[in-house]
């Protein structure tokens, strides 16, 4: 039993040397010590201000990142809207203008059928009546050769003529 009761100058030096080490340390390390731990912990209530102050900069970020991405969306929608209506405007207007040119050809490929199909009537009265005329006076040659047929035929024409 005698190992676990102290003798009381044991007890006396223990006391005397902590509080010797107590006065040092309180008079050189504890300033040090705890300006440390005051530094140590202004440095996390700064670092928890920055991570406060960034995490609300990257909420207000993501705020305008989602504001610019519906402005652009929106944009991008107004500017397809857009090219959508002068796609069709155009089409329209070039299907206006195809059909536009083709009655015009239509209507040239007309007048020029009825040009050609008057020049040809034309040609062919032309070519009747020059044969009609050449028939015409082989007829009359033979008619006028004899003369007793040339004396009929004067009868006969008179006979249908009626005088008014």
């Amino acid at each position: 039993m005698e190992l676990v009761t102290p003798e009381i100058g044991l007890v006396f030096w223990t006391t005397l040397s902590f509080l010797i080490l107590f006065l040092v340390l309180a008079k050189f390390a504890w300033k040090p010590i705890m300006g440390a731990i005051d530094e140590r912990e202004r440095s996390i209530e700064d670092s928890l201000l920055k991570a406060e102050a960034a995490k609300e900069e990257l909420s207000r970020l993501t705020n305008e990142n989602e504001e610019l991405l519906k402005k652009a969306r929106a944009e991008r929608d107004l500017i397809l809207k857009e090219a959508k209506q002068v796609k069709d405007q155009i089409i329209t207007e070039a299907k206006d203008n195809a059909i536009t040119e083709g009655n015009k050809l239509i209507e040239k490929a007309k007048i020029e059928i009825n040009t050609q199909k008057a020049i040809a009537m034309a040609d062919v009265k032309n070519q009747i009546a020059t044969l009609s005329v050449d028939i015409a006076e082989k007829i009359l040659r033979r008619q006028f050769e004899d003369k007793q047929k040339q004396e009929a035929l004067v009868t006969d024409l008179l006979k249908e003529v009626q005088l008014n």
